[in-house]
Order: C-alpha cells, then structure tokens, then sequence
C-alpha cells in the first residue's frame, strides 16, 4: 500500500513519495550537532528515545521521550548533547507567516481533547501552517472517514491495520502513513493496548475534525 511505510523503511514520506506538503523523517543524534537552519521550510519535532539538550533560536531546551517542538524558518537548531537521540522531523512546505520563532513542550503538558470513536489527543508544539499531535486510540476500529487536510503519521507504540479502498495494511511501532486530503481511510488498534500516533496535518485546524465517507461531519 503507498500511503503505508514499514518501520525501518527509508527515506520516509516526502515529494519523492508523492506527498509534497511535508518531508517526515527521522534524525539520530550520539553526540554534539553542527547547526541545523532551513530557508524554507518550518520544522516540527518530537522526540521518540534516548534524551539531549538542544538549543532553539539561542536558548537551551531539555529534550527526553516526548517533547515537542517547532522552529520557524530560517531560525537555527543543534544538538548540543545526545544520548541515543532519535527525533521525527517534519518539515513544513511553504509555510504560512506567523510570530512564533520556537517553541518547546512536553507531551504530559499539552492540551488535551476528544475525536470519535473514544479517540483523545494532545495538540503539541503550535504552527500557524500545521497542527503536531499525539493521538490515543483505544481498542477497537473508527468508522471510514476522512479529512480535509493532508496528514503525515507516525505509530509511536501500539499494533493495528490501516483500511483503504479495501485494502489493509499492518501497522507497528515506527510505521508511517500518508494521508492526502480526501482519502477515505480507517486505522484499526487491533490491541491488545492502546495505540498511539504523532501527527502533523495543515492546513492547521482539530484533529477531531472529520467527515464520513458521504461528506457528513463525524461525530464523537
């Protein structure tokens, strides 16, 4: 299935896989980084293991297991200290203008809210082009739905099978999927506990906003 890439798979999603609104991938860090600046393109961040600290636009930022962060365009980021530091990095084409440079937060701190099917999230580092999530799901399959907004994801614990146009595909702990605007599509914890997924979708907006697959809003 093209919107679903196995863990491990590399390079992950970008223009060289069809999807051209992101660039998803992941950056290891043993040790002290050279300066990390991008002309173009916001930065969206979360840390998935080991622990460092990162300096932000000039500031010092502790990083560890579940923080969040977004730099805005031309604002520089390195890794200043690393201990098995493995961080997802999405960056963000053609970005909208905004007055945020960087931001730092921790998971456990975020706000939190409420999708179908049962589904809570934390909406994490804020943008003004994308929304960076963390998604809980709990056991069980939502009904086929989609969005209007394209999406890149990335399991972060959790098993389950991704639904599309009758085609299912395994889902596990670094899996990556693709979700263009209008795809109708199901993702399924198969248990047997919870699943949880980053995601990052622009335009900006809830991830609780959805529709079924005859254009009606969802409802949760």
């Amino acid at each position: 299935m093209k919107w679903c890439l196995e863990p491990g798979a590399s390079p992950l999603f970008g223009s060289d896989r069809g999807c051209a609104e992101f660039e998803q991938d992941v950056l290891r860090f043993d040790g002290p980084s050279e300066a990390r600046t991008n002309a173009t393109d916001d930065e969206v961040l979360y840390v998935l293991a080991g622990s460092g600290v990162a300096e932000l636009g000039g500031e010092p930022a502790e990083l560890t297991r579940g923080t969040a962060a977004y730099v805005r365009r031309g604002i520089p980021w390195q890794v200043t200290e690393a201990d098995g530091l493995e961080i997802l990095s999405v960056l963000v084409r053609e970005p909208l203008p905004g007055d945020t440079t960087h931001a730092v937060i921790a998971v456990d701190e975020a706000e939190e809210g409420s999708a179908t099917a049962g589904r809570q999230f934390r909406l994490l580092a804020p943008c003004a082009s994308a929304t960076q999530f963390v998604g809980y799901i709990p056991v069980g399959r939502a009904p086929d739905h989609f969005h209007k907004y394209d999406e890149v994801v990335y399991v972060l614990e959790g098993t389950g099978e991704l639904h599309i146009d009758g085609e299912t595909a395994p889902l596990t702990a670094g899996s990556c999927v693709h979700l263009p605007a209008g795809l109708v599509h199901c993702l399924e914890n198969t248990g047997p506990g919870e699943m949880q997924v980053l995601g990052v979708f622009r335009p900006a907006g809830s991830p609780a906003e959805a529709y079924y697959p005859d254009g009606t809003k969802a409802v949760y």
